[in-house]
């Protein structure tokens, strides 16, 4: 593993952290010294991701943020299109279309992987947890950069997403809403759900910062640091 921290691509506010071991705590936060960051955090609110080498957490002061990693994974027993037959009631015409018609086998299995993992980014950026419906989210892009999604045939202006491989077989989705967006009850675990156009406007364009990729020994050295462990 690399000792440096590497950028990989502009994201939201984020962190990645790579090979933490199962045991590792997913995210370690000081909930206490939360008041005295409101006036720049209004809305502090974060989303953890892990599969296959990979953990990641993304964070945001104002919108939402939902975060999914999926890694490249082969079926084992069944066919790449037994595999993906099984979740083709969750794409939409437009997007199954895409995924079966995008070339060899391995092709088709890394079309399919990126776009559930944007749709994973978006139920968790809203904190549903549901996967119902999910066919009436069409996302379309440009080579996976301008990603835009639709419901029930409307643009979503309100998000924004972006999807970044991260080598090794593997990618990272994040989206990024408006807190009005949550479901019912995510809404009471928010500091704030109401802001002005300008506040909001300022947080969905936010600055996006590079993902910051740490290994375990490195993870744990500012922790310590952090928290004078």
């Amino acid at each position: 593993m690399g000792s440096g921290h590497i950028k990989v691509g502009p994201t939201p506010l984020s962190l990645l952290l790579r090979s933490l071991p199962p045991s590792f705590p997913r995210a370690l936060l000081g909930y206490q010294d939360y008041d005295k960051f409101d006036l720049r955090f209004p809305n502090f609110n974060f989303n953890v991701s892990h599969h296959g080498d990979y953990v990641a957490i993304a964070s945001e002061p104002v919108c939402l943020v939902g975060v999914d990693i999926v890694s490249y994974d082969v079926p084992q027993g069944e066919t790449t299109t037994e595999f993906i037959q099984f979740f083709s009631s969750y794409f939409s015409s437009l997007e199954w279309d895409n995924i079966v018609n995008s070339g060899t086998l391995n092709d088709v299995l890394t079309e399919f992987y990126r776009h559930w993992s944007l749709k994973e980014a978006y139920v968790k950026a809203i904190g549903s947890g549901l996967t119902g419906g999910l066919n009436k989210v069409e996302f379309s892009h440009t080579r996976w950069t301008n990603i835009s999604a639709k419901v029930d045939g409307k643009t979503m202006t309100e998000w924004r997403f972006w999807l970044l491989e991260l080598g090794d077989r593997h990618c990272v989705s994040i989206a990024r809403v408006h807190p009005i967006s949550a479901t019912t009850s995510y809404k009471t675990t928010l500091k704030k759900v109401d802001f002005t156009e300008e506040e909001y406007t300022l947080g969905l364009h936010l600055p996006n910062v590079g993902i910051v990729k740490l290994d375990v020994e490195q993870l744990i050295s500012i922790l310590q640091k952090a928290f004078d462990f």
